[in-house]
């Protein structure tokens, strides 16, 4: 393939002529975390001890701190601090998932570098932000992988981390790079942080709305508290024998869990398809449009609706309300007690939910005109949420592509 003018061809592909490539070990110092009994069981706090940085609090470009997550002394911070973590590092997981890497903000300096992780601090040759975003490229991100040792789990070393090649423009360049995917950065985290938010109001509603706690402007009235059972018919579906191709590959829509993960609250296409033959040969029925599908096993209180006439596994209730309950409002009920059903199903030996289970849930009724506006407060709730996910999801597919452009310096900027 020809050469634009003004780029040269290198190991690393076609980059401008004013770029230069370099290895990793020669714009930073490598360091792995401590060995052996360098930090002792003994050593480890709780509560508000400095964070312990190994490969499970490491994500593609963000830490992963939780409550959980390990913490060390005060104590052992003044003892080693060559393993203090400072604002412009850059930390890998040193097994397991080594393609991923997160540069240390403000906000994370002086945190800890656990014995699983393997930090790189930059020289002054190679700006902190811009060398984080070049080894978080999805080409870097497979050499790792490819490079790395170990045959049951993928494994990084200093050596091996310092053959890295980087892609090195002039430093203001690099700055440019940096300040530009920086902002997307901030669009993104921003985005995230409204979508919090969102979900955050959309559960206290659910608390208010769906127990009648707060009413909705017109309504009055008591609510009633009523069994499932006597407000719905059910029945759950089932699977055709996996191993008779004359069952599968049809035209009968069959929703299994996975389905309902993915597809979220409407139904309207599933992976598999039955044949006429498979439906006639398992227990599965065919549920019609509007019908609240319900999952009894592994992800338990997932919830859908189907949108479209349709048959399940045998993992799923179909829930099919009469005059007195809406369809969409005993879904938001159902979605409201999905903590509490995975919780009941964690309890001793009762891994499953069941038919009759179900029929002895007890709903606060309200009026159907009451049920309808509360499922359509909720439902323009959940469409606010699905178009911040959808600008989340392009501004991040954006900024995938930009990198792509400016990290490889196919686009420059002025």
């Amino acid at each position: 393939m020809e050469l634009k003018p003004g780029y040269q061809r290198t190991d690393v592909g076609p980059i401008p002529d004013d770029w230069s490539v370099k290895l990793l070990h020669q714009l930073g110092k490598i360091r792995t975390g401590p060995f052996g009994t360098l930090l002792k069981a003994n050593e480890y706090a709780e509560g508000d001890g400095v964070p312990l940085i190994s490969v499970g609090e490491i994500g593609h470009g963000k830490f992963r701190v939780s409550e959980e997550t390990p913490r060390i002394s005060s104590q052992v911070v003044k003892r080693l601090p060559q393993f203090v973590l400072r604002r412009g590092d850059i930390v890998f997981g040193r097994k397991g998932a080594v393609n991923r890497s997160s540069l240390v903000s403000a906000n994370e300096d002086g945190w800890f570098l656990g014995s699983d992780g393997i930090s790189v601090r930059p020289t002054g040759e190679c700006h902190p932000s811009y060398l984080a975003a070049q080894l978080q490229s999805s080409v870097i991100q497979a050499w790792l992988i490819q490079n790395s040792i170990g045959t049951t789990m993928p494994s990084l070393n200093q050596a091996i981390l310092g053959l890295v090649r980087i892609p090195c423009a002039s430093s203001h360049e690099q700055r440019a790079i940096a300040t530009v995917l920086s902002d997307f950065d901030a669009l993104i985290a921003g985005l995230e942080r409204l979508i919090a938010k969102k979900r955050d109001i959309k559960q206290a509603a659910m608390q208010q709305l769906l127990t009648g706690q707060t009413r909705l402007p017109g309504f009055s009235g008591e609510w009633e508290m009523l069994r499932l059972g006597d407000l719905a018919v059910m029945g759950s579906g089932g699977t055709p024998a996996s191993a008779n191709p004359r069952y599968y590959d049809g035209d009968v829509p069959w929703v299994a869990i996975s389905d309902m993960t993915r597809g979220g609250k409407l139904i309207e296409r599933t992976e598999r398809n039955l044949t006429a033959d498979g439906l006639a040969n398992c227990a599965a029925q065919m549920f019609p449009a509007g019908t609240v599908l319900y999952a009894m096993y592994a992800s338990l209180g997932e919830c859908s609706i189907a949108g479209i006439p349709l048959c399940s596994s045998q993992a799923i209730l179909g829930i099919r309300p009469n005059s007195r309950l809406s369809a969409e409002f005993l879904y938001y009920v159902l979605v409201a007690r999905k903590s509490i059903v995975k919780a009941f199903g964690q309890q001793g030996t009762q891994a499953n939910l069941n038919k009759g289970i179900v029929q002895g849930f007890e709903i606060l009724l309200p009026q159907e005109k009451e049920q309808t506006a509360i499922a359509a407060v909720m439902s323009d709730m959940d469409a606010d949420l699905s178009a911040l996910e959808s600008r989340l999801a392009k501004t991040s597919a954006l900024k995938q592509g930009m990198m792509q452009e400016l990290l490889t310096g196919r686009t420059r900027l002025v």
